[in-house]
């Protein structure tokens, strides 16, 4: 009599780690944030100190170098607006739901953009801190600096689309291209915005943190709930 081997264990699903991924992710970035919207709250003599002096040699940088000020007005303007990352956001969006029948994330990816944009302007308000000032401005802005709202909707479009790449198994040349367009996206126009004297380095650095935490809080969201079928499907291996 043949004996039943047992059968080989299931592979574990990927739902529960990418649950604590993003828990412990929205801790450590919550955290974080916080902290330095207290220390920028409360005009935290270090906090300032460092602030001034990266924007004073930024500044001069900025007035000396005529042509790269230009490139990073353009940049900033133009190419890493809020408006252009919501835009593409939303033509992701309409992909999703186009080629995909994909109308929950298309949801969860147009929903958190707009959170994204209701937290900044209300941080904004109620921290109302004033933005550098110049005798010899090369660039203006409105509204309060902290946080920046460039740097947070850039981080929270890019953080966003390469979730879903990376959910749906996308391609190593795809990945890799994807990471390093949403690395230069963010970085680069925190860089603008210090470069251009409209924002601290320190305002940058909270919209980076609080557009990173959005998007763990949205990837919490978005696997927490029970029924995936109207969910984009990751790419079956094998």
């Amino acid at each position: 009599m043949h004996q039943r081997l047992p059968a080989p264990p299931s592979s574990p699903s990927p739902r529960p780690a990418a649950l604590r991924t993003a828990a412990l992710a929205s801790v450590v970035l919550g955290a974080s944030f916080v902290l330095l919207l207290v220390l920028v709250a409360l005009r935290w003599h270090p906090l300032l100190a460092v602030d001034g002096r990266i924007s004073r040699t930024t500044h001069r940088w900025a007035v000396r170098d005529h042509a790269v000020t230009h490139a990073f007005r353009l940049l900033t303007d133009w190419v890493w607006d809020p408006l252009t990352m919501r835009l593409l956001a939303g033509a992701a969006a309409v992909w999703l739901v186009w080629r995909r029948a994909a109308w929950w994330t298309a949801l969860w990816l147009a929903v958190t953009c707009a959170a994204a944009a209701l937290v900044q302007q209300s941080v904004k308000a109620v921290v109302a801190r004033p933005r550098p000032v110049w005798p010899d401005p090369v660039d203006s802005a409105r509204y309060a600096a902290f946080p920046s709202g460039h740097a947070m909707t850039a981080t929270v479009v890019c953080g966003l689309l390469l979730w879903l790449l990376h959910r749906r198994g996308a391609g190593r040349a795809l990945w890799c291209t994807a990471v390093a367009a949403a690395l230069v996206s963010v970085v680069g126009v925190g860089v603008t915005r210090v470069w251009l004297g409209v924002h601290w380095a320190s305002d940058v650095l909270g919209g980076w943190l609080a557009g990173a935490l959005l998007v763990a809080v949205a990837v919490l969201v978005y696997e927490w709930p029970e029924n995936e079928r109207t969910r984009l499907p990751a790419r079956r291996r094998g």
